[in-house]
């Protein structure tokens, strides 16, 4: 039977609050609250699980490649 809500739980476990008080989260910390549920995501993944079930996450990544940061933000101003 699919557990689908412990993929919404572990994304909130993973979000992290930054040194400027920006709520962010890390495909790397999302894939490590994942694997303490018992699902295996890859990088890949969970990037694509963020871009499609969010909407008020937005990428703020400085570097190139899987491992991303996303950023919360107020879309309407």
């Amino acid at each position: 039977m699919p557990r689908d809500y412990e993929i919404l739980m572990a994304f909130r476990q993973a979000v992290k609050r930054d040194a400027l008080g920006r709520y962010t989260i890390s495909t790397a910390d999302f894939v490590r609250e994942l694997e303490r549920l018992n699902w295996h995501y890859t990088l890949r993944a969970a990037n694509k699980w963020i871009e499609m079930h969010t909407t008020t996450f937005r990428d703020i990544s400085t570097r190139e490649g899987e491992e991303r940061v996303f950023q919360l933000f107020n879309p309407n101003g």
